[in-house]
């Protein structure tokens, strides 16, 4: 009986999503604040998703192979910002930038607050950490022994990282990124305390939601509900082919 309240209490959720999106859909798909919501959280999920793997696959390279002093305390630090809430994120970037640190970065042409750069930022904050758990999974699925047999045979630790880890983790990898990716497209808190709102210039679909709710446009609002989630369905489905996911029991079960 719990099994089938919450199957309908979630699915519900998302039927209600689907049906009502997806009749609103036809009137606000054109519209030139939805495209510009669109636009401007493919750009900005992109290029949070392609930072966050710069500094991940390193990260977690050194905490799957390399020996590190205090690796607990670090490993604590990632888990505390993934459990925290985007919005005490987002006040604490908030802080940071509002600082001479933000001034300086403002004068030198990259300003953040109030500004699509503060986007990138939020996200970045957010889904690092959850990047690196996620590299961190994959590239402990991987025996460290195959890439000790290609050190033996001359490899060099670079080596042994491209040609040997690398094409190992090649799916999850990719996987990975488009999970990171789908949950930067529907990053909110964060951006909200550090960049705000303003239509048609830090507009991004959850942003737009938000809008059209407080000012009662709730057709718009579920239109680009119904495109996250549609959206969100595609990268998911993505996701679990290319690890060979089965359900809940698969690779990413355990995060």
């Amino acid at each position: 009986m719990a099994t089938l309240l919450s199957i309908l209490f979630i699915g519900g959720n998302v039927l209600v999503i689907a049906l009502r999106g997806a009749s609103s859909l036809g009137e606000c798909l054109f519209d030139a604040e939805t495209l510009f919501a669109i636009g401007l959280s493919i750009r900005t999920a992109s290029v949070s998703s392609l930072i966050c793997f710069v500094l991940a696959i390193p990260t977690a390279y050194a905490l799957t192979r390399i020996h590190i002093p205090l690796r607990p305390v670090v490993e604590v630090i990632l888990e505390l910002t993934l459990s925290l809430p985007y919005i005490v994120l987002g006040l604490s970037l908030l802080i940071i930038f509002a600082s001479p640190v933000g001034k300086a970065l403002k004068e030198a042409g990259f300003p953040v607050v109030f500004n699509q750069n503060g986007i990138v930022v939020a996200q970045l904050a957010v889904n690092l950490p959850f990047a690196i758990k996620l590299v961190v999974t994959a590239f402990s699925g991987v025996d460290p022994k195959l890439e000790r047999a290609a050190g033996l045979l001359g490899a060099t630790p670079g080596q042994c990282f491209v040609t040997v880890l690398l094409p190992l983790c090649k799916n999850t990898l990719i996987s990975a990124f488009i999970l990171v990716w789908s949950r930067a497209l529907g990053e909110f808190g964060a951006t909200l305390m550090l960049v705000g709102i303003t239509r048609m210039k830090t507009e991004t679909l959850p942003a737009s939601i938000y809008l059209n709710v407080s000012t009662n446009n709730l057709g718009a609002a579920l239109a680009s509900a119904f495109i996250l989630l549609v959206i969100s369905g595609i990268s998911l489905t993505i996701a679990n082919t290319l690890t060979g996911s089965k359900g809940w029991g698969g690779r990413y079960g355990e995060i």
